[in-house]
């Protein structure tokens, strides 16, 4: 039978599978690595993994295939399933050799994803000195890898690790403008290629190294230099002037960074209303654009047409997360105010905002059930414990309470004098101005 004739399941990786993937159609590791991997038998190349649901790795087991997408639904590559793995979370893992369908042409310095075959073209790997990036370069750093290349007489090449998670408190981008920056510092001949390194661990010890980070970047480094210099973690000097006015403006002070403050708390604690009040002061102090993503004004526009099923519920917080985390991509505000009971789609939140490079704020307004139930104007609590509601938050669904977080109970208290905490735990934070 044919392959074209076979219905191929497709699903979209996560960001960190997604970097691996391009890793490996690029020929980016040494030793080769030419697919995702279990992790209980594949020793070194352990973190290279991929995992799916329960149900498309049944359909990839019976195609023996499975098409890899990105987010907009273009293919990548098509993994053979040779193997599958418990990986626990209801997820499965799939093992098996990747085959590129098409490269990707989009996404910030795409130009410079060579891979090692395309850069050994013009370029004698024995002549290299690989150096990973991962953070901006000092002085200190273009000290050191000058003084290793003029030992050999290499070129250096600087690879810009701009995966999920690697760059050290930077973006991709901004690290690549860095890394940009240092190169012309140490002359015309050092060459810069962004490679798809992410994040697997930078301090739990994996097999004989001191970290999967440490194996990860030596293995990509390999692949492309004969030679490699690995910097130390820390930064040790100062950051040349170039370098240093792109991290500058890479990195604004928290009051010009983007930013979600974040009301969770019950039905009636007051959420919404601290949240209109804080978009109104923080609009009358003019410091900032800020955009209010409240729950019931949410429901009417992004979420409409989702019930109050637990899964319903999740879906419309995830969505308002991504429209926030958007937000703060770009520099803003974004007061949101919904439920949000559970301590993992908060999280998943935040990890939606930070990724894009925004702060996050969560505050739990704490007023209790009681007081909730009291204020309660429209009913809605005296239905649910008549049972016409069910999964109601604080009666027959729970509320976890997040912890480390700022704490507000409106039980009479003025929300003038709610607010005025607010601003003073934003402008001790720094996401405003004294």
């Amino acid at each position: 039978m044919s392959e074209d004739s076979v219905s191929i399941p497709q699903w979209t990786p996560t960001q960190r599978e997604l970097d691996d993937l391009d890793l490996l159609v690029r020929g980016c590791f040494e030793p080769a690595l030419t697919g995702f991997v279990d992790p209980t038998t594949a020793d070194e190349a352990a973190p290279i993994t991929l995992q799916v649901s329960p149900g498309i790795a049944e359909l990839a087991g019976s195609a023996g295939q499975l098409d890899l997408i990105d987010p907009e639904g273009a293919p990548l590559a098509r993994l053979t399933v040779e193997s599958t793995w418990p990986a626990g979370d209801e997820s499965v893992g799939l093992c098996g050799p990747v085959r590129q369908l098409a490269l990707n042409h989009f996404g910030p310095f795409r130009q410079l994803h060579v891979a090692p075959a395309e850069l050994h073209a013009d370029h004698d790997r024995h002549t290299l000195l690989a150096v990973p990036v991962t953070r901006p370069l000092t002085t200190a750093d273009l000290g050191a890898i000058t003084a290793a290349a003029s030992r050999e007489s290499l070129t250096v090449l600087l690879l810009a690790c701009v995966g999920e998670g690697m760059p050290d408190r930077l973006s991709g981008p901004a690290l690549v403008r860095a890394t940009l920056a240092a190169s012309a510092l140490i002359g015309a001949n050092a060459q810069v290629v962004a490679v798809s390194a992410a994040d697997h661990g930078r301090t739990t010890p994996h097999r004989t190294w001191r970290s999967a980070n440490e194996w990860l970047l030596t293995s990509v480094a390999h692949a492309y230099a004969s030679h490699l210099l690995m910097l130390t973690d820390e930064p040790q000097g100062q950051l040349p002037e170039s370098v240093a006015a792109i991290v500058d403006q890479a990195r604004p002070p928290r009051h010009k960074q983007g930013v979600v403050v974040f009301f969770t708390g019950l039905s009636g604690s007051g959420k919404s209303t601290l949240a209109r009040a804080l978009v109104d002061h923080v609009l009358e102090r003019g410091e900032r654009t800020v955009t209010s993503l409240d729950g019931d004004v949410v429901r009417h526009h992004l979420s409409k047409g989702l019930g109050f099923s637990r899964e319903d519920r999740e879906t419309n917080i995830v969505r308002i997360g991504f429209v926030a985390a958007e937000i703060a991509r770009h520099g803003g505000m974004a007061i949101c105010s919904p439920i949000a009971p559970f301590e993992s789609t908060r999280a998943r939140v935040k990890e939606m905002v930070e990724r894009a490079g925004g702060g996050f704020v969560l505050i739990h307004v704490s007023t209790p059930l009681e007081e909730c139930e009291r204020r309660d104007r429209k009913g809605l609590y005296a239905r649910a414990r008549a049972g016409e509601i069910p999964d109601f938050t604080g009666i027959s669904s729970p509320y976890e309470e997040p912890t480390n977080v700022l704490k507000l109970d409106t039980t009479d208290r003025l929300i003038a004098e709610c607010v005025h905490e607010l601003i003073d735990a934003l402008v001790a934070d720094g996401w405003l101005h004294p």
